[in-house]
């Protein structure tokens, strides 16, 4: 399993070059250091990640059934979903609120996607948000929840299966910020998948906080000022919390 996440690493880092290249080629007067700076090297660095974790996963699972990844539907009910899904929005939003309060909001790698997103209008919006939104979130899920975490469960307890698999999704993201904000929102995503007993639940609220995020951004930008993210903050720490423990109660009913 261990090798299958190296294996991949090393797959976005071809498939990742392969794309800096097409888009060098296709925009020959923009500097070799800031091929991935814009929408156009966002889109191909996302397609790029996302072909190399599936066809990792094919690779590694040669041909084994939905069953065995976890990717068919499990316990969760309807209402539960939705619970699922506000709550990775919320936690989300808590955390980039969080950034943006301590200043961390203008570092790293979520400066530059934030300045790629602000360009994506019309039809690139469109693209942007399958991309980022559909492709990623579910590429991600299918490998690290579906793929990783179901076999490190096979291993291991529960909760360390997460652990791991959180990790190495963070990992996965390189620059440090938004690696411990993956890691987070991965434990989130990998309790949620233990909970229902399928990845799929798990993969909706990727891909929707993905596309939500792609959205807001392009059309809005981030949201600055301390009191607005500090009420904001507090709004969405408080609505994670009460889906945490709304579904910790009801998960025997699930």
């Amino acid at each position: 399993m261990f090798v299958a996440y190296v294996g991949a690493f090393a797959a976005i880092i071809a498939f990742s070059l392969l794309a800096a290249g097409i888009v060098h080629g296709l925009n020959p007067d923009l500097p070799e250091d800031a091929v991935f700076d814009g929408l156009p090297g966002l889109l191909a660095g996302a397609v790029a990640s996302s072909a190399a974790l599936l066809l990792t996963t094919l690779a590694v699972n040669r041909g084994a059934p939905l069953v065995a990844l976890r990717l068919i539907p499990g316990r969760e009910t309807g209402r539960a979903l939705v619970v699922m899904v506000v709550g990775m929005l919320a936690l989300g939003q808590a955390l980039d609120s969080l950034t943006m309060l301590t200043g961390l909001g203008e570092r790293g790698n979520m400066v530059a996607i934030r300045k790629a997103l602000a360009q994506a209008v019309g039809p690139d919006l469109f693209l942007a948000v399958i991309v980022i939104g559909v492709l990623a979130g579910t590429a991600q899920e299918i490998f690290f929840r579906a793929y990783m975490q179901t076999r490190l469960g096979e291993r291991f307890r529960p909760r360390l299966a997460v652990l791991i698999a959180s990790a190495c999704f963070g990992i996965l993201h390189i620059e440090w910020l938004h690696a411990i904000l993956a890691f987070l929102l991965g434990l989130y995503l990998g309790w949620i998948t233990e909970l229902a007993g399928s990845a799929l639940p798990a993969v909706a609220c990727h891909v929707i906080n993905n596309a939500v995020f792609t959205l807001l951004t392009a059309l809005w930008g981030a949201i600055e000022g301390a009191p607005v993210n500090a009420g904001l903050g507090v709004a969405c720490a408080v609505a994670f919390a009460g889906c945490v423990v709304w579904l910790h109660r009801t998960r025997t009913a699930l």
